[in-house]
């Protein structure tokens, strides 16, 4: 199994203007040349809610939501992939939650039965408040 710690850091700070274009061709070569090689090494990644708390999160964890994978693919060319940080139109509360299912779903991946998976450990620490946002 792999290291509980998955996720580094939880802070409020202002957040940079971030801009959600296609980058230029020479993003795109430069993407192209760290693709795989930096993404195997265990990067991190910044997930920003719309309140400014910031989530520090492995590359791979991240990966766990097939539309952050998507924006920080390198052959995508979207501004995310260079930036490393993806603005995400939640609350911070929501955010949190999303970076916690992401860490559950990567930890316990490579489990061989669900009957293995202790589902109601996670779904016992939602509030009721926000369960119809998630």
């Amino acid at each position: 199994m792999q290291d509980k710690k998955i996720f580094l850091a939880i802070h409020k700070s202002p957040s940079p203007p971030s801009t959600n274009r296609r980058g230029t061709a020479q993003e795109h070569a430069q993407m192209a040349e760290t693709s795989t090689e930096t993404q195997a090494s265990g990067e991190w990644v910044r997930l920003q809610s719309t309140d400014g708390f910031s989530y520090l999160v492995r590359r791979k964890v991240a990966g766990a939501s097939g539309t952050i994978r998507n924006m920080l693919d390198s052959e995508g060319g979207y501004a995310e992939a260079l930036s490393k940080i993806c603005d995400i139109k939640e609350r911070g509360i929501i955010v949190e939650r999303l970076v916690e299912y992401m860490s559950f779903k990567t930890y316990y991946e490579n489990v061989n039965t669900k009957d293995e998976v202790p589902i109601h450990e996670f779904i016992e620490r939602i509030p009721p408040e926000i369960i119809l946002e998630l």
